[in-house]
């Protein structure tokens, strides 16, 4: 038997679950670090993905509820282009990648796991990162904990 402790994972199974859609965000700020996000701008906001396929895993999503690209207006749509510039300049300051995958899955059949909330994925990646754990056994490492990458990506959007 094969074992893989993520001890971070039993917050989310004894945790309550949400009811409602995990990108329609409060006004209140006092829970940006406990949901992971980085930064609040006029039309979407960056946070973290909390289940990453890589340290620095970054979504970004507009505050309204919108399921398609082509329901954003310019204005959403001009700062979540920015917004994809920035994150990329910093991904790249703090970590180094090789490169970085950035997407969008529309629609279910397309990989969107919350389809509901147009979502905008930033992946950094590193010329091996698909090491022998992802080949061999279907097992990503995140060598990093959430929190400290939240502390240290959190002081780019100052």
């Amino acid at each position: 038997m094969k074992q893989l402790w993520c001890p971070w994972r039993i917050q989310y199974i004894l945790g309550p679950k949400a009811d409602a859609c995990v990108f329609c965000l409060p006004e209140h700020k006092e829970e940006d670090e406990e949901r992971l996000i980085l930064h609040r701008g006029m039309r979407n906001f960056v946070v973290m993905n909390k289940y990453p396929y890589n340290n620095g895993h970054l979504l970004i999503a507009p505050y309204r509820h919108v399921m398609h690209i082509r329901d954003l207006d310019a204005d959403e749509a001009g700062e979540a282009m920015a917004l994809l510039q920035r994150c990329a300049g910093i991904l790249e300051e703090h970590f180094s990648p090789h490169g970085i995958n950035i997407g969008l899955n529309l629609g279910e059949a397309a990989g969107a796991g919350i389809r509901e909330h147009l979502h905008f994925h930033l992946v950094p990646r590193w010329n091996g990162d698909s090491s022998f754990m992802a080949v061999m056994d279907e097992v990503r490492v995140i060598p990093e904990h959430l929190h400290s990458t939240y502390c240290a990506l959190k002081k780019y959007f100052a």
